[in-house]
C-alpha cells in the first residue's frame, strides 16, 4: 500500500497547489495546459492500445463492458458521488454555483488516475513484491496533472485520491492471490483496453471534442481479462 498512499498524496498536494495558483493562471494558459495534457493522454492511450496482440479483445471487452456500465450506471454513480462530496463542502448556494466543475474535477481525475497500464502493474507489483517503484513514477506524474487539473476544474480534483486510495489499494492487496489467475496476455488486453479509455477521457474532457461517457467503459477492465482467459482456456489460445 506505501506506493498508493504515495501516489494519493501526491495528488492532493498537487490539488492544492493548482487551486492556491490557480487565480494567478490566466485562462489561457490553463487550457494550454489542460489541452498539452490531454494531447499527451490521448498519445500514451493509443500507445498502450497498440500493445495488443489481438486488437479483436479489447473491442469486444469495450462492446461488453460498455452495456454493463450503462446497465449499472457507473457514469451517474460516479457523478451522484461528486455531487454528494460538493454537498457537504459547499452549503452556501452562491459558493455552490461557483463550484459547478466539483463534479468534473473529480469524476474526469479519477478515471484519469485510475485508468491505466502503470495503476494496474504498478499496485500488482506493489502487493507481490513490495516494490512500489512504478507507483512512485506514476504518483509524481499524477501530481504534476493534478496542478493543471485543479487550476482549471477546482478542488474536486483532490477527492480523486480517494479513488486511487480504494482502486490501487485493493488491487494491491488482492494482488497476491490474483497473480495466480492472470496470465501476462490477461494483463496486455486488460491494459489496452484501458489504453482506449484514457483517449475517450483526452477527447471528452481534455481537449473537449465530443462528450463520452466513459465511466460506462470501466467494467472493460475487467471483460478483457475474462474473454483472455476463456480464449486461453477452452480455444488455445488467441
Amino acid at each position: 500500500m506505501t506506493g498508493t498512499i504515495i501516489n494519493a498524496a501526491t495528488i492532493i498536494a498537487g490539488s492544492l497547489l493548482g487551486v492556491w495558483i490557480g487565480a494567478r493562471l490566466s485562462p489561457r494558459l490553463r487550457d494550454t495546459i489542460v489541452t498539452g495534457l490531454g494531447l499527451f493522454t490521448f498519445g500514451y492511450g493509443l500507445l498502450t492500445f497498440i500493445q495488443s496482440a489481438n486488437p479483436l479483445v479489447p473491442l469486444g471487452g469495450l462492446l461488453i463492458g460498455a452495456l454493463l456500465g450503462e446497465w449499472w450506471k457507473i457514469e451517474e454513480g460516479l457523478e451522484k458521488i461528486g455531487a454528494g462530496l460538493r454537498n457537504l463542502l459547499v452549503r452556501d448556494e452562491t459558493r455552490r454555483a461557483k463550484e459547478n466543475s466539483f463534479v468534473e474535477g473529480f469524476v474526469t481525475a479519477s478515471l484519469v488516475f485510475v485508468i491505466g497500464p502503470m495503476a494496474i502493474l504498478g499496485s500488482i507489483q506493489d502487493g507481490m513484491t513490495g516494490n512500489f517503484e512504478m507507483l512512485t513514477i506514476k504518483a509524481i506524474l499524477d501530481g504534476f496533472a493534478s496542478i493543471a487539473f485543479a487550476s482549471s476544474l477546482g478542488i474536486g480534483v483532490a477527492f480523486s485520491a480517494l479513488s486511487i486510495f480504494v482502486y490501487q489499494g485493493a488491487i494491491t492487496l488482492l494482488s497476491g492471490f490474483f497473480s495466480h489467475y492472470f496470465s501476462p496476455a490477461m494483463i496486455t488486453e486488460m491494459t489496452a483496453v484501458g489504453g482506449l479509455i484514457l483517449m475517450a477521457i483526452a477527447l471528452t474532457s481534455l481537449l473537449v471534442i465530443k462528450k463520452i461517457r466513459t465511466g460506462s467503459y470501466l467494467p472493460a477492465l475487467l471483460v478483457t481479462p475474462l474473454i483472455v482467459f476463456i480464449l486461453e482456456r477452452f480455444f488455445g489460445g488467441m
